[in-house]
C-alpha cells in the first residue's frame, strides 16, 4: 500500500519516459497477481488514475502491457479501447476482455484507423465483420477482406462490393478469398466491367457506346470463366444471381453450352423450367430430342437456339464417352452449321445467333493458337 502511495506522488513530477516504464511495471505486477489483496486494490486505483495521464506514451505502455491479460481491470481496458487509435490498438487487437459488442461499438464510432485495427484482429467474428462491411471505410474493408481469420457472411461480402467495389485493391483481396460466394464473384466481374467502360483512355479511344459494349462482352466472357472457378454445388446460387440480374439469357446459355459447361446449363434449366435436378440431368445425359426440345421450351429459351443447343449437347455426350475428341472450337462450328440448316426463328434472330457463334468460334481459335504458341515456346 505504501509503495503505491509513493508511486502516485512520484508520477506527479517524473519524466514521461519514467512514467511510462513505471506504468508498464505496475501493470505487469497487477496482471501476474504478485500483489497482496490490499496492494492489488490500490494498484487498480493507480492504474485507473494513470488513464488521465496527459502523455499518450504512458497510456500506450498500459495498453501494451494489459492487452493480453485476462485479469486486467475491466474499466481500464474499456477506457484504453476508447482512447486515441495508437493507444487503443493493442487492446483492440489482442485483449480477451474486449467482446464483440465493444468492437462493434468502436467500428460504429467511425474512426477509420480504429476500424482498420479491428478488421485486422487475428479472429474477427461474423457480427464484427458485418459492422465493418456496413459502415467501415474502404481501407477497413480491404483489411477485413485480406484477413484470413475473418468470418464473413455472404451479405457482408455483397455490402463491401456495393459500397467500395470500385477499389481495385479490394476487388483483388475479395477475389482471392475461397469463401467468397459465386454471386459475389460475379458482382466483382461486373464492377471490373464498369471500371473498364469508365476508364478515360477507353472512352477516348472508343467512345461511350463501344466502351460499354466492350465491357459487357468482357463481363460475359469472365462469367463463363467464373463457372470453372466455383464448385458444382454452387451453380444454383450463381444461376439465381444471374437470373435476378436479367443476365441468364438464351445467348448466355448458348455460350455456356458451346464452352462445355453442361453441369451449369443443367442447373439453369432446373431453375428456369422448374424441373427436378434428377429429371434434367437424365434428359441431358440421354434424353430424346423431342423431350429435350420440350425442356428448352419450358425453360423459355428462344426457338432459334434449340437446334444448335441439341447439336452441341449430342456432341458433348460423344466427347464425354470418348467417341470424339473436340473442344469449344469444334462444337461452336458445329452449332453454326446446324443453325444454317435449321429453319426455325426469325431472320434477325438467326443472324444475331450466327454472329454470336462465329465470335465464340474465333475466340476459341485464338485461344487454342495462343496455347499452342506458348507450348512451343516452352519446349
Amino acid at each position: 500500500m505504501n509503495t503505491i502511495k509513493h508511486f502516485l506522488k512520484w508520477v506527479e513530477t517524473a519524466k514521461v519516459s519514467e512514467r511510462a516504464a513505471a506504468a508498464a511495471a505496475l501493470a505487469r505486477a497487477y496482471s501476474q497477481k504478485q500483489l497482496a489483496f490490499e496492494d492489488r486494490m490500490a494498484a487498480e486505483a493507480a492504474l485507473t488514475l494513470l488513464l488521465d495521464d496527459p502523455s499518450a506514451k504512458v497510456r500506450l505502455a498500459l495498453s501494451e502491457t494489459l492487452s493480453l491479460s485476462r485479469c486486467a481491470p475491466a474499466q481500464v481496458v474499456a477506457a484504453l479501447a476508447a482512447d486515441q487509435p495508437d493507444v487503443a490498438a493493442p487492446v483492440l487487437v489482442r485483449s480477451p476482455l474486449i467482446c464483440d459488442g465493444d468492437l462493434v461499438d468502436r467500428v460504429a464510432a467511425g474512426n477509420p484507423a480504429v476500424q482498420a485495427v479491428v478488421a485486422g484482429r487475428p479472429k474477427v467474428s461474423m457480427a464484427v465483420a458485418a459492422a465493418i462491411a456496413e459502415v467501415g471505410t474502404a481501407a477497413a474493408c480491404l483489411a477485413l477482406a485480406a484477413n484470413d481469420g475473418a468470418e464473413i457472411a455472404a451479405l457482408s461480402f455483397r455490402r463491401m462490393i456495393e459500397r467500395h467495389g470500385e477499389g481495385a485493391a479490394l476487388r483483388r483481396a475479395l477475389a482471392a478469398r475461397r469463401d467468397l460466394p459465386p454471386d459475389c464473384r460475379h458482382m466483382l466481374v461486373v464492377r471490373v466491367g464498369e471500371a473498364l467502360s469508365a476508364a478515360p483512355l477507353v472512352l477516348a479511344l472508343m467512345g461511350p457506346e463501344r466502351a460499354e459494349k466492350l465491357a459487357r462482352e468482357a463481363c460475359v466472357t469472365a462469367s463463363i470463366t467464373l463457372i470453372d472457378a466455383i464448385d458444382r454445388r454452387e451453380h444454383g446460387a450463381l444461376v439465381e444471381h444471374l437470373r435476378l440480374r436479367g443476365d441468364l439469357t438464351s445467348r448466355f446459355l448458348v455460350r455456356t453450352v458451346a464452352h462445355g459447361k453442361i453441369d451449369f446449363f443443367g442447373a439453369a434449366l432446373v431453375a428456369l423450367a422448374r424441373q427436378s435436378e434428377a429429371r434434367v440431368q437424365a434428359l441431358l445425359k440421354g434424353g430424346r430430342q423431342a423431350a429435350l426440345t420440350a425442356l428448352l421450351s419450358r425453360a423459355g429459351l428462344e426457338p432459334v437456339t434449340h437446334a444448335p443447343l441439341l447439336a452441341a449437347l449430342a456432341m458433348w455426350r460423344e466427347i464425354a464417352v470418348g467417341k470424339r475428341v473436340a473442344g469449344p472450337q469444334e462444337v461452336s462450328w458445329h452449332m453454326l452449321q446446324t443453325l444454317e440448316k435449321a429453319p426455325a426463328g426469325r431472320q434477325a434472330d438467326r443472324e444475331a445467333l450466327a454472329g454470336l457463334l462465329k465470335r465464340i468460334h474465333l475466340e476459341s481459335l485464338r485461344e487454342n493458337a495462343r496455347e499452342q504458341a506458348l507450348a512451343l515456346a516452352a519446349a
